[in-house]
C-alpha cells in the first residue's frame, strides 16, 4: 500500500511511523550540515535535498527502519564501506533499522561523497 501523499515537509515529518521519531529528525540534521548549501523539498513524497536544482539524495521512512537513497551509480562506489560496517546496501541506499544507533561517521562520509560528486560534476540523479 502506497504512502499516503504529502502536503509538505511538515506534513511528512509529523506523520512518520512509530520508531521512526529518533532516526529520521537525525538524519534530516546530519544532511542539513553536510549539504550547507542545499534546500530541502518533497520528491517522491520523500525529503529530499536540492542544489541547484539537482537532487543530492533522500530520506526514506518505514515500519522498521530508515534508509538514506542516493544515485545508484554513485552510491555503487560506496557500497562495500556500508556492508563493512554491518549494514545492509541496496540499490542506492543504506537501510537503517530502528533498533540499531544511526552509524554517523559512516553516514557523514556517505553524505560527503556525494556532495564531492555533485561539486566535481554536476551529476544529477
Amino acid at each position: 500500500m502506497p504512502s499516503p501523499k504529502r502536503a509538505n515537509l511538515d506534513d511528512y515529518y509529523a506523520s512518520l511511523p512509530a520508531g521512526a521519531e529518533d532516526h529520521v529528525p537525525k538524519l534530516r540534521e546530519l544532511c542539513q550540515k553536510g549539504l550547507p548549501k542545499a534546500e530541502e523539498a518533497l520528491h517522491w513524497n520523500n525529503p529530499a535535498f536540492v542544489q541547484d536544482g539537482t537532487r543530492l539524495l533522500m530520506i526514506q521512512a518505514y515500519k522498521a527502519h530508515c534508509s538514506l537513497r542516493f544515485p545508484t551509480r554513485q552510491f555503487a562506489h560506496q557500497r562495500e564501506a556500508v556492508e563493512a560496517a554491518g549494514y545492509e546496501a541496496g540499490e542506492g541506499f543504506i537501510r537503517l533499522p530502528y533498533d540499531r544507533p544511526l552509524p554517523v561517521p559512516l553516514l557523514k562520509k556517505l553524505i560527503k561523497a556525494r556532495l564531492d560528486e555533485f561539486e566535481a560534476t554536476g551529476a544529477g540523479w
